[in-house]
């Protein structure tokens, strides 16, 4: 696909840039030479290729979602944490509407 002056305008309007003439005279032909990188890189055979989020593997370290009843690790302290809110409810914060 050929890259025009008036395509290059266009990206700049829809990218809300602001570019002259002579800038878009210029772009065009860069914007063409990397339309046909990706037409290159559309020849590639990739069958049989897995598709890959990262270059390297990598795995998630994860741990049971328990209910920690220690105090000194943060759990079971829920009464003594909402006794510090200024208003409670059912177990939970209670803040104001700020949406109407």
């Amino acid at each position: 696909m050929p890259v025009t002056i008036a395509t290059v305008s266009k990206i700049a309007s829809l990218a809300r840039i602001s570019i002259t003439e002579e800038d878009a005279v210029r772009i065009a032909p860069e914007l063409e030479n990397i339309m046909g990188w990706i037409e290159q890189l559309s020849e590639v055979d990739t069958a049989g290729v897995a598709p890959m989020t990262a270059v390297i593997p990598n795995h998630l370290r994860l741990r049971d979602d328990v209910v920690n009843a220690d105090p000194l690790t943060g759990g079971g302290i829920r009464d003594a944490v909402l006794a510090n809110a200024p208003q409670a409810e059912h177990g939970f914060f209670t803040v104001p509407k700020v949406i109407e």
